[in-house]
């Protein structure tokens, strides 16, 4: 006996009542159905559908959208032809595995509750991540996407589903419609689902910085994303009851000479405030920009405190606790250089 020889039959109408209705036909095969049995019920008008190659559906009307997605999961599982179950993810002996497949795209993004993507029925297509190594083509719903270092899934309607930001770059990479590539980073970031520097490595990997659409969505995304960190700010300041600042300001030298721009600034305690928003792309000039006016600044006896969005999201208290440290230690200590201070 081997795994094509199928176990005792049993009446086959107990696998369509049952709580699974999409089978491989290597699981069809454990359940004692023989191929020749499945194409009989497969034939046009018969109780069974063959949905993608090697995946059948139990039932002769329409799938769910549940079952659409549990079939192209199905489809590129190695299950499907080798008849041996997924391994799981990992374990502590064995340490971490990769992931076998999981939804990605514009179908990832509808179960992660995005209002901008289609409903799952109206998707022609479901994209479904997979390794790089894996010898599978796209057929029926099923569009394969390959890569390399895959991301853990997330379980979402008992479905593995890629985060947010590789979706949003797998779903980027199947679209050429600059407005629909912003609506759904605006949403990303706007909806809370991630930070847009997070959005932008994904992009980058992806190799996807180099298409003018993306481009230009990105710089609305990190526009977005400044705005949201700019609110966050405000709401720690008045929260967690630090000190008015003056906000948005530009420092200058008497000479008229421009120290740089700055998001908060307590001048009788010389101690600022930046907002680190930079979209993280494939250079650094930006940071080497932000450590030069620190450096610059600190010099001149100004103590600079960095803030990403991320921690401001996540632990604003301990972020102000980091600020309001600043503000005590500069307790009777003013600027070594006189500095002016205008609106930016």
């Amino acid at each position: 006996m081997n795994h094509n020889t199928p176990l005792s039959p049993r009446p086959l109408h107990h696998l369509a009542e049952g709580r699974r209705r999409v089978l491989t036909a290597a699981q069809l095969r454990a359940h004692g159905v023989t191929a020749a049995q499945a194409n009989e019920r497969c034939r046009p008008g018969g109780p069974w559908q063959q949905f993608l190659p090697g995946v059948v559906l139990l039932h002769p009307g329409p799938p769910s959208s549940q079952e659409r997605l549990q079939a192209v999961l199905l489809y590129a599982s190695r299950e499907r032809t080798t008849g041996v179950p997924a391994q799981p993810a990992g374990d502590e002996e064995s340490g971490p595995r990769e992931p076998e497949a999981m939804i990605t795209g514009l179908a990832a993004l509808t179960l992660h509750g995005f209002t901008a993507t289609p409903p799952l029925a109206s998707l022609n297509m479901i994209d479904v991540l997979v390794p790089r190594t894996r010898r599978l083509r796209s057929a029926g719903c099923a569009r394969i996407v390959r890569g390399a270092d895959l991301p853990r899934p997330e379980q979402l309607t008992g479905v593995p589903v890629a985060p947010v930001a590789r979706a949003l770059a797998d779903a980027a990479a199947a679209l050429t419609d600059a407005a629909a590539v912003l609506r759904l980073l605006t949403e990303a970031v706007r909806g809370g689902h991630c930070e847009p520097a997070a959005v932008v490595r994904e992009l980058n990997r992806a190799r996807l910085l180099t298409l003018p659409h993306v481009v230009d969505a990105v710089d609305s995304l990190v526009a977005e994303g400044r705005a949201l960190a700019e609110e966050r700010l405000y709401r720690l300041v008045r929260e967690q009851g630090l000190p008015d600042p003056v906000w948005n300001v530009d420092l200058r030298l008497p000479d008229g000479s421009r120290l740089g721009g700055l998001d908060a600034y307590w001048p009788e305690h010389a101690v600022a405030v930046e907002l680190d928003t930079r979209a993280h792309r494939r250079d650094d000039a930006l940071w080497s920009e932000y450590a030069r006016k620190r450096e610059h600044l600190e010099h001149l006896g100004i103590t600079v405190v960095h803030l990403t969005p991320r921690k401001l999201r996540d632990s604003p208290e301990q972020q102000a606790t980091v600020v309001r440290t600043a503000l005590r230690a500069s307790t009777d200590r003013e600027a070594e250089v006189h500095v002016v201070v205008l609106p930016r």
